[in-house]
């Protein structure tokens, strides 16, 4: 039982590590379109303008400034418009 026991949780583990991913990009999306929302922007509009202007920011690190550092998202915001 006990190795029956070790080896699910080595399988639940496994399968959390990639749901971890997953959970964390969904906030950073979630972050960036609500950054986005504010200076009239959805989430895809600014995420296709950005890809176009070739900014090549990760969306961690944009979820990161729309938080913490809502100066400098706005300016980035300003140059994909």
């Amino acid at each position: 039982m006990a190795k029956n026991a070790y080896e699910k949780g080595q399988a639940y583990a496994f399968r959390d590590r990639r749901n971890k991913k997953r959970s964390f990009r969904a906030l950073w999306i979630q972050r960036i379109n609500a950054g986005t929302r504010l200076y009239g922007m959805s989430y895809s509009e600014f995420m296709g303008k950005l890809h176009k202007k070739n900014i090549e920011l990760n969306r961690k690190t944009l979820a990161d400034m729309a938080m913490n550092h809502p100066d400098a998202f706005k300016a980035i915001v300003d140059s994909v418009k």
